[in-house]
């Protein structure tokens, strides 16, 4: 199945409940993806193996040869034309409401970044936790593997908290790696035992993660509004409000590419004016002026130290202004 026009400006419609014959709709999103693209489909097989799977692309426009790649090494591929760089939570929406009208619909999710490697059983271990009973009567709806960097063997601290001002100014202080370590100052989790053994988390990144349809139909399409980063944080944070929790699955493992916001002036800027912005939708107004003088405090630090990236987004969010939806690159 293959669509070639733009995509519909409908939000994704999962099915109701989950089709447990159903098969697996892996979601990927593209925008200029063709240098990375053929190894992600090269993997694909090894990591989906043990599944029925189908491949849905959602392509923004690229101008590389991203699309004409996917025609010729992934030609039973369903493919959806946005029309326009629409960002990452606009792909993804539209990938599933083309996964929707599936005859028979799916059973699960994979939304994954065409730079991710995932290795052998990786998506069956992911989707086999999915809807596992969990505390207080919640469900397991987002299941993560272990994440590695581009070397195969440096670990990712993928696992993350809910932000809090705390956290914030923790991070600011002392950094937040090293605040990783105390739970009530840092969103980042970096206990070693957390990522040896299935772990439940406020949240993780987004690179690679299994959604249940029924964590998608209670939880509706993600919210396009964040344009690239935060999109999945303020997912996974809807999800547990709906009663599905976000575990990690270190048995499931996949290489992660990725990294340009890092270094990035432009994409840092970006990541930390939407991580403001989430959390200015989920408090008060109070409260969101001291997260985001939080937030500035530890940018402003940084580019005292020489970080341009840093710079930039200190920058950006001293300006009046800076929370309303922001534009993608």
């Amino acid at each position: 199945m293959r669509s070639d026009s733009p995509a519909s400006r409908r939000p994704a419609t999962p099915p109701a409940q989950s089709t447990a014959a159903g098969p697996v709709a892996v979601v990927v999103v593209t925008w200029n993806s063709a240098a990375v693209l053929p190894e992600f489909l090269t993997a694909l097989p090894e990591g989906m193996a043990g599944l029925d799977w189908r491949l849905v692309v959602a392509d923004n426009d690229s101008a590389d040869d991203t699309v004409e790649l996917l025609r010729s090494l992934a030609p039973d591929a369903t493919v959806v034309h946005t029309g326009r760089n629409a960002g990452y939570a606009a792909g993804v929406n539209a990938a599933l409401a083309a996964a929707a009208d599936w005859q028979g619909g799916f059973r699960a999710a994979l939304v994954c970044n065409p730079d991710i490697r995932m290795r052998r059983g990786c998506a069956k271990l992911l989707v086999d936790g999915l809807g596992a009973p969990a505390a207080d009567g919640d469900r397991v709806g987002i299941s993560v593997p272990l994440l590695y960097e581009e070397d195969g063997s440096t670990l990712v601290h993928s696992l993350r908290r809910e932000s809090s001002v705390t956290r914030a100014l923790g991070e600011a202080v002392i950094g937040n790696r090293r605040a990783g370590r105390f739970p009530h100052l840092s969103e980042l989790v970096t206990d070693p035992a957390a990522y040896e053994r299935p772990t439940y988390a406020d949240w993780a990144t987004g690179a690679l993660m299994a959604l249940s349809a029924d964590c998608l139909a209670a939880c509706g399409p993600w919210d396009e509004s964040f344009f690239l980063y935060s999109e999945e944080t303020e997912y996974c944070l809807r999800a547990r409000d709906r009663g599905y929790r976000t575990r990690l699955e270190p048995a499931a493992e996949a290489v992660h590419l990725g990294g340009d916001s890092r270094v990035s002036p432009r994409l840092w800027t970006l990541l930390t004016l939407n991580r403001v912005r989430l959390y200015g939708h989920r408090h008060g107004a109070l409260a969101t002026a001291a997260f985001r003088a939080a937030v500035l405090l530890r940018e402003t630090s940084r580019a005292a130290l020489g970080r341009p990236a840093s710079r930039a987004a200190a920058a950006a969010l001293a300006r009046p202004g800076a929370l309303r939806a922001t534009p993608g690159p």
